[in-house]
């Protein structure tokens, strides 16, 4: 199970809106059949494995690291070709609270004579799909906020200089944690002041996540990169007012959302159209006040902290925006899963240690 774990992992990022599945066909301790949900979501990993596997899987044991579907949709349930091609086992990580599958691919081996074990590495593969887990269940994507920052919390200096506060690894892996999430988010003051591509690099040929941009008014420059490649590459705006006419005619797909008391964008409902169609994991790069009013919506279910050794001093651009909290009790908290060093830098990832925001 650890090695179809593996398997799945590698689909992150590439398989939206379907969950990233890994699975192994096993025979007589033999690998015989591997395969992973393929990128854009089909065909499903059993099916890769099974093609592979040929005649070898009857009386097989299938490693599947979330529950087999049950369901009809473009392609036949997985849980029917596990039963057609003679699997005599089926070993599943974690059951799919899809409600179309919910038990029903399980129940449905059992049915037909297969031996069934649920749990084996369930907690790692619930990591795995937490993205797929949040938007059945709470209607929207995970979300990661990043933050490159100095030692005092800084993004940029008081002139707005930030390249580079931290160094060439950390950026690197930064382009590693973009490929593994199916759309970057940042706000239009980001998109204006860095005028950034939000693209993946350095890893070769690779699918690129959608670029989302979070914008009240729709008041950003048609020169801007994300405009200008929004035909290669696939750019989506959400807006509370604006023309949305010349940026859809440049190839960005535009969202009208509502706008906040305080005149913002409501970053609940950006997240649920998101989810609705169908992303699971979202990586949001900024600004400081994107991320605050995610922070103060309790809408960040991840936070990956990249520190460099550097001072600015309070005369700096903060990575976090005004909140308006006057007390610590209600201050969001994280809790802390891993830390190491990335280079220079100290890569730090925190977790939230509440219950994720339904909208």
């Amino acid at each position: 199970m650890q090695a179809a774990l593996g398997l799945a992992a590698r689909g992150l990022g590439r398989v939206w809106p379907n969950p990233a599945v890994g699975c192994l066909i096993v025979r007589d301790g033999r690998i015989v059949g591997r395969g992973r949900t393929a990128d854009g979501g089909r065909p499903h990993a059993e099916t890769v494995a099974l093609s592979q596997a040929g005649g070898m899987a009857r009386g097989a044991t299938a490693y599947v690291t979330l529950e087999p579907c049950a369901h009809h949709g473009v392609t036949p349930p997985c849980a029917d070709a596990l039963i057609e091609t003679g699997v005599a086992r089926v070993v599943v990580a974690l059951r799919d609270p899809d409600p179309r599958v919910d038990g029903g691919g399980v129940a449905r081996l059992r049915e037909a004579g297969i031996e069934v074990t649920e749990g084996v590495c369930e907690p790692e593969a619930r990591a795995l799909q937490s993205g797929f887990l949040t938007r059945i269940r709470n209607g929207r994507p995970a979300l990661t906020l990043k933050l490159a920052t100095t030692l005092d919390g800084r993004i940029a200096t008081a002139t707005g200089e930030s390249q580079w506060i931290t160094g060439e690894a950390a950026r690197r892996h930064v382009h590693a944690r973009r490929a593994a999430h199916d759309a970057i988010l940042v706000g239009a003051g980001t998109a204006r002041a860095d005028d950034p591509a939000l693209t993946v690099r350095g890893f070769g040929d690779v699918p690129q996540p959608i670029r989302v941009v979070l914008s009240r008014s729709l008041d950003l420059a048609l020169e801007l990169k994300l405009v200008r490649t929004a035909r290669d590459i696939p750019t989506w705006f959400l807006h509370s007012s604006g023309d949305p006419a010349p940026f859809e005619a440049a190839g960005v797909r535009c969202h009208s959302i509502l706008h906040t008391d305080a005149g913002g964008v409501d970053v609940l409902e950006a997240l649920a159209i998101l989810g609705r169609e169908g992303l699971t994991r979202v990586y949001c790069e900024g600004g400081g006040q994107l991320a605050a009013s995610l922070l103060a919506a309790g809408l960040v279910d991840r936070l990956e902290l990249y520190s460099a050794g550097a001072v600015i001093g309070a005369e700096g651009r903060p990575s976090i925006g005004p909140m308006g909290l006057n007390l610590l009790a209600r201050a969001p908290r994280m809790e802390l899963l891993t830390s190491r060093a990335i280079g220079a830098d100290l890569y730090t990832v925190w977790e939230s240690s509440s219950e994720p925001t339904t909208p």
